[in-house]
């Protein structure tokens, strides 16, 4: 079956759609981004200082953990971190930025669903089938990533970093800048590592991996893993396996989708042959 008119259009009218799904991408980061400027208490209070205040999720279960079998070392994050502003904008470009990136966060389904409306018209009918639920797993999978960062690598960081001494006549004076660069940092870049099994997808489809070629690298991705959580994540090794686990298992999943992803290329050329 051939394909639809995409091929048909010039190169001009390539790049004018292609502007048009940029423009309407930018617009709803636009308007997510608005939005988180307006409410920024509970971006801010709620969402982002959040890993820092003894009353967080995570923070309550691990000194509860801490307490139930004795193990004081558990219990992180014990007193309110306190955070200082030395600058005169520091505060205003701060909730810029930071409204700005949760647009982006937010309205990721949504610009993904513009790029596969690019790429769906250029597309077999039957890679289109095979391929509707991409938006779907892909926000599942960018969710699941910010979530295990948020509740998980970043308490662990804040109390790891944030209590963190050379010497104990070196206090810590966390700045405002520094603490927001390091948690949404960490948020961002877990929520893109977890895209690893539809990148691998795509990249199967096209044929330029297969599953023979991930299972021959898996010891240089084990490698790979571990630099990774050594840059998202404090230097401790609790934080940097919990990171390593996912990961691994995420690039076995991506095996499993090449390999099936090369049984239906098989089906399909059975099927024309």
């Amino acid at each position: 079956m051939g394909k639809t008119d995409r091929e048909e259009m010039s190169f001009l009218e390539h790049l004018e759609e292609l502007r048009w799904h940029l423009v309407r991408s930018f617009l709803y980061i636009f308007v997510f981004a608005v939005l988180a400027f307006i409410f920024k208490n509970i971006v801010f209070d709620v969402i982002l200082l959040g890993p820092g205040n003894p009353d967080f999720f995570t923070n309550q279960l691990l000194c509860g953990l801490a307490s139930d079998f004795n193990l004081p070392a558990l219990c992180i994050n014990k007193e309110q971190l306190s955070l200082q502003n030395i600058n005169m904008t520091g505060q205003f470009t701060t909730h810029l930025w930071i409204s700005f990136l949760a647009g982006i966060i937010v309205a990721f389904p949504l610009i993904f669903w513009e790029f596969w409306r690019f790429i769906k018209p250029a597309l077999y009918k039957e890679e289109v089938q095979h391929s509707r639920g991409a938006i779907f797993f892909a926000s599942i999978l960018f969710s699941i990533g910010i979530l295990f960062a948020y509740y998980v690598i970043s308490p662990l960081s804040v109390h790891f970093l944030g209590n963190y001494q050379v010497s104990d006549k070196v206090e810590n004076i966390v700045n405002l800048g520094s603490y927001i660069g390091t948690v949404s940092s960490i948020i961002l870049a877990s929520g893109i590592l977890f895209e690893l099994p539809m990148f691998i997808y795509f990249m199967s489809k096209v044929g330029l991996v297969t599953a023979d070629t991930l299972k021959k690298y898996r010891r240089h991705s084990v490698v790979v893993t571990l630099a990774l959580a050594a840059i998202i994540t404090p230097p401790d090794v609790i934080s940097q396996i919990l990171v390593c686990l996912p990961l691994i298992l995420l690039y076995e999943a991506g095996i499993i989708i090449a390999r099936g992803v090369e049984r239906k290329k098989q089906k399909e050329l059975a099927r024309m042959g």
